[in-house]
């Protein structure tokens, strides 16, 4: 008789550590740096490492004003800026950029990013930055969030300017989405938005 409760205490012990879990992710902009030397295929499915950190899922959904574009696993929308590229990342801690847009760097240990629902996983990669972190991209783009979203659902980054180029979203196709949306406001130069 003393089995059953025990039996279920520990089933809610486990449902109340992987609750927290799923509640304890972020984007991993202050993680420390990868040490693999070399840039690593995605994944095809999720795994637990996901489900504690969705910042380094990808997935494709419904963003209202900008179509079926990437987010991440919290359901965040994923940017581009037209001016880095995987060989060229405009946007750092150094000029102040990811304070802003962060990155997708992934956390010390973790060698490729998690495909979710709706991409085309031979896009999804990373690049190494100047440091030895690996950061998230797709189609050659490195990713990127935006502290002015509220939430998911929103793209309130969509065609701003600013580091030198334009913040888009992109499709799972890897094309940018270019025109600007109903509630993103502009800024150039290399300091705020």
């Amino acid at each position: 008789m003393d089995a059953t409760p025990r039996a279920l205490l520990g089933m809610s012990a486990m449902a109340m550590l992987g609750l927290a879990a799923c509640g304890s992710g972020s984007s991993g902009s202050g993680a420390a740096a990868s040490s693999s030397s070399s840039t690593a295929a995605a994944t095809t499915t999720g795994s637990s490492s996901g489900a504690a950190n969705p910042g380094i899922t990808v997935a494709a959904a419904s963003v209202p004003g900008v179509g079926s574009v990437l987010v991440n696993g919290d359901g965040r929308t994923l940017y581009l800026l037209t001016s880095s590229t995987a060989t060229n990342l405009t946007c750092t801690d150094d000029n102040g950029c990811t304070k802003v847009w962060p990155d997708t760097e992934l956390p010390s240990g973790v060698t490729a990013p998690i495909a979710g629902s709706g991409i085309d996983t031979s896009k999804l990669s990373t690049v190494k930055g100047p440091s030895g972190a690996l950061y998230i991209t797709y189609a050659g783009w490195p990713l990127y969030t935006f502290t002015g979203d509220s939430g998911p659902g929103t793209a309130r980054g969509q065609g701003i300017k600013s580091f030198g180029g334009t913040w888009e979203t992109l499709t799972s196709a890897g094309t940018p989405v270019t025109g600007s949306s109903s509630s993103s406001s502009s800024s150039t130069g290399g300091s705020g938005y």
